[in-house]
């Protein structure tokens, strides 16, 4: 039993370590996938730019691409500043299921909460007792006592909360000084020296000879 949990919390391991990866600083390769930014020319001086960030990716990482993003856009297209208007950064959660039982089970002593079953019950041992047999056999599980021949598998899997964030905002470009009354007015030229440090961009793959 012991070494199924072993492999259980391996397996698990393996899985996260794969996927501990925020999302770089790319242009979005395919839609409704959390990998980078997007942008659609609404007027010859105004874009709407979208940064999706996946899970591991913080909001603050998301509206710090979307800013640089917007500087890049707006030096490319040959202007001195841009003004972000209805700037926004939406967060979307979700409860997943692991996939894996608990590699801890049996070994401490908590409770938790389920989405399904609400909280559970703390660990516990069975108690055997030399000259008394239930007519059922029934093991300490998360959720209360749990009987092989009566519960459905599966109840004690491990979830996890996934949470994204997806920043947004349409862009106006403009020329010469910035509007000094105006907060969300940005030297597009400051932006990219400011922020450049902070930009990860995507690990380069070597190729294959």
């Amino acid at each position: 039993m012991n070494t199924l949990k072993n492999i259980a919390l391996i397996a698990t391991v393996t899985v996260l370590t794969a996927c501990a990866t925020a999302t770089p600083y790319q242009p979005s390769v395919k839609s409704n996938l959390s990998n980078g930014f997007s942008e659609l020319q609404i007027e010859k001086d105004r874009v709407k730019v979208t940064f999706d960030g996946n899970s591991l990716t913080d909001r603050q990482t998301v509206e710090t691409y979307l800013l640089y993003r917007s500087a890049e856009l707006t030096k490319n297209a040959g202007y001195d500043y841009f003004v972000l208007t209805d700037r926004s950064t939406d967060q979307k959660t979700r409860i997943q299921d692991t996939g894996f039982s608990d590699p801890y089970y049996g070994f401490f002593n908590y409770s938790y909460f389920h989405p399904r079953y609400g909280w559970s019950s703390p660990y516990y041992r069975p108690y055997y007792h030399p000259f008394y047999r239930s007519s059922r056999s029934h093991f300490g599980s998360r959720f209360g006592s749990y009987d092989p021949f009566y519960d459905s598998w599966g109840r004690n899997f491990d979830y996890r909360e996934i949470t994204r964030y997806r920043a947004s905002a349409e862009v106006k470009f403009g020329r010469g000084e910035k509007p000094n009354n105006m907060d969300n007015a940005f030297n597009a030229e400051e932006v990219l020296v400011n922020l450049g440090d902070k930009i990860v961009y995507p690990a380069i793959k070597e190729s294959k000879n």
